[in-house]
């Protein structure tokens, strides 16, 4: 695979770069899902959602280089499944932080990280939009005549994501800095991030 890296077009990988950088500040549900997991649980819990929310980027990533994500996208009744599936778990999240009423400072524990990093995988596989989203972002970047596509697409899945751990990471971060400045208000943070999944959960169920 290195062999086709460094036969790709170093000003197709910046401009990809570049195309990425500008996905990364536009707001979306994984970046709305980190920051309400920051919000919830502190900056620790805001990077271990954006860690699961890679993940899950990179699993998508393989299923489209093995060509399984253009078997998904090709049958309306699967995506329809997994975005009503996502929407409930979304739905489900924002219930259980609404009434939650434990202060972010209690729950960065290994068991409440993992939890937050759980529940970024679960959305990011849940959400049929990721699928769609690669499959007709990456093949854009791709050259067949230089190597073979599925490394090309491994090699651009592997920098988007690298990227987007880094910049959802920080948004996270801050996201629950900010959460613990005001950690009095313990309730206004809790349905705050209840209000943010409940979102999610109508717009990608209703999208």
């Amino acid at each position: 695979m290195l062999e086709t890296l460094f036969l790709m077009d170093p000003w197709v990988i910046a401009t990809f770069i570049g195309a990425s950088i500008l996905l990364y500040l536009t707001p979306g549900a994984d970046m709305m899902f980190v920051i309400a997991s920051g919000i919830a649980g502190g900056p620790k819990s805001g990077l271990a959602a954006t860690a699961g929310v890679i993940l899950g980027v990179a699993f998508q990533v393989i299923l489209a280089a093995a060509g399984l994500a253009l078997l998904i996208a090709a049958s309306p009744i699967a995506l329809d499944v997994i975005r009503y599936a996502g929407a409930a778990y979304l739905a489900w999240l924002a219930w259980h932080s609404w009434r939650s009423s434990s202060a972010p400072d209690t729950r960065k524990g290994r068991a409440d990280l993992w939890r937050a990093f759980r529940r970024g995988l679960v959305t990011n596989l849940l959400n049929p939009k990721v699928i769609l989203f690669i499959l007709a972002f990456l093949p854009q970047f791709v050259d067949p005549a230089i190597g073979p596509e599925w490394q090309q697409i491994l090699i651009l899945g592997i920098i988007f994501a690298i990227g987007g751990f880094i910049a959802d990471g920080l948004i996270g971060i801050f996201a629950g800095l900010a959460a613990d400045k005001v950690r009095k208000s313990t309730q206004t943070m809790n349905k705050l991030s209840a209000v943010i999944f409940g979102a999610l959960a109508a717009r990608l169920a209703w999208n």
